[in-house]
């Protein structure tokens, strides 16, 4: 009967500050699990070659066209394996570089640049495949991904 006593807005109240507290409690400690945990990845090392090779990439602005894991532009095709691509590879990439066709510019990269590049396409081409159809989802919300590469290779 004393709940009769009370208003139903005071009721209410301390109810959802029950359950507001209880879930801030829930993502503080999912929060705490997330960035404690240590992750281990398989992702190869970038070397210099290949860091310049990105610079460049960004120089060029090629992702305005280009994309990597289906993430960037629409104009030309995917590369994030175009080097392990059957029929592909470093050099179907320089062939493109410099020529050009009708939606692509003419660059005039040098042979250190063109190489650079190719490094860097080579480095994504290894961190995975695109479209991943191994991947399994986690109890923990991460996403597993099957790498191309590991360090220990």
């Amino acid at each position: 009967m004393e709940n009769q006593d009370r208003p139903i807005l005071e009721v209410n109240t301390n109810l959802y500050r029950t359950i507001l507290l209880v879930l801030v409690a829930v993502f503080l400690c999912y929060t705490y699990v997330v960035y404690t945990t240590k992750t281990e990845t398989d992702i190869p090392q970038m070397t210099e070659e290949a860091l310049r090779g990105q610079i460049l990439w960004q120089e060029n602005n090629c992702t305005a066209c280009h994309q990597f894991y289906g993430l960037g532009g629409y104009l030309g095709p995917d590369l994030t394996n175009i080097i392990s691509t059957e029929n592909k590879g470093p050099q179907y990439v320089k062939a493109f570089l410099n020529s050009g066709i009708k939606v692509m510019p003419k660059f005039n990269f040098s042979e250190a640049e063109m190489e650079e590049i190719v490094a860097f396409l080579t480095y994504v081409d290894g961190t995975g495949y695109f479209p991943n159809k191994q991947a399994r989802l986690k109890n923990t919300g991460w996403v597993e991904l099957k790498y191309k590469k590991t360090r220990n290779e």
